[in-house]
């Protein structure tokens, strides 16, 4: 895969041939509340030493119990930079920076510094935000929402490549005396656009690094990267998806929420299936309750199976 933004990060998810896997936080499951840090950097690390080439970190502001859950409770840039510190090669993502929430130039300092801190390894999904009680606790207008995701992408874009940049909007003015430091480690930082992100797939293909996505059902995956394959040959399409593996290898598949619970045999013919259609990398939600037994099961049955 190739990217005019391809930093450390986007190489070790993208550059080599096939699917990759990563996994997502939190890595030991307490999503409504606090989790061990501990435990979750000890999963981390032993991820990152089974081969798993991303750890994906979410962004969820506020707890709405409605909703279900807090991803992974810490601040997105604090925990990513404690991530950083603890592993060596693992690609760091978010999945994913809710921009109209945030303000661009935060968002712009906060990640040029994790990247800077883990030698270039952050790969950046950013999306429009799908908890409606969140607009209007901070200010903003759910239906501008769109039109802010896109000011947020052009901001970042243009503080990270340039020096004292001029620039305008929503959001608010840079009139060339100000200049946002430090920047990124190859002068921008990878964006895949998260779901549709309230934008036409036209201005996804064109602007994004990339295209990250939920789980779909398999015959909606296999035809959206097919059209993503036809408006652009080289940008990688990768999948989030939630995944329980049954003690019985055999086990046929039962739906869950955004993911599957089945056997091993099964998700290794599941994920051969993906790779041919072109998917490059997949999250693993993992929800086995023994989460270091499930990683090491998904990485010697299933990564190390295809």
């Amino acid at each position: 895969m190739s990217s005019n933004h391809a930093n450390a990060g986007y190489r070790r998810l993208f550059d080599g041939e096939g699917l990759t896997f990563g996994a997502g936080f939190p890595l030991t499951g307490a999503n409504r509340s606090r989790p061990d840090p501990e435990a979750e950097i000890e999963l981390a690390t032993l991820a990152e030493e089974l081969g798993f080439d991303g750890l994906w970190a979410r962004d969820v502001p506020t707890y709405w119990p409605k909703f279900g859950d807090a991803g992974q409770t810490f601040d997105t840039w604090p925990w990513l930079s404690h991530v950083a510190a603890h592993t060596d090669e693992v690609a760091l993502g978010t999945s994913s920076v809710v921009l109209p929430l945030r303000h661009p130039l935060h968002v712009a300092k906060s990640a040029a510094t994790v990247d800077r801190l883990s030698n270039g390894r952050l790969v950046m999904g950013v999306a429009s935000g799908d908890r409606d009680p969140e607009y209007p606790a901070f200010g903003v207008d759910r239906e501008a929402r769109g039109e802010l995701f896109r000011e947020g992408c052009e901001a970042l874009r243009t503080v990270w490549r340039e020096d004292y940049p001029t620039l305008e909007g929503r959001w608010g003015r840079l009139e060339g005396e100000l200049d946002v430091v430090p920047k990124p480690t190859e002068g921008t930082i990878p964006l895949l656009p998260t779901g549709n992100s309230r934008q036409a797939d036209e201005w996804i293909a064109e602007h994004g690094d990339g295209w990250l996505f939920y789980h779909l059902p398999e015959s909606t995956l296999e035809s959206y990267i097919a059209q993503w394959r036809e408006a652009t040959a080289d940008k990688p399409f990768a999948i989030a998806v939630r995944v329980e593996l049954a003690e019985d290898p055999t086990a046929d598949p039962e739906p869950l929420h955004l993911g599957y619970r089945a056997g091993v045999e099964w998700y290794r013919d599941y994920f051969r299936r993906l790779e041919s259609y072109g998917l490059d990398h997949a999250i693993i939600g993992l929800q086995n309750e023994d989460r270091e037994r499930g990683l090491e099961r998904f990485a010697d049955e299933i990564i190390d199976g295809l």
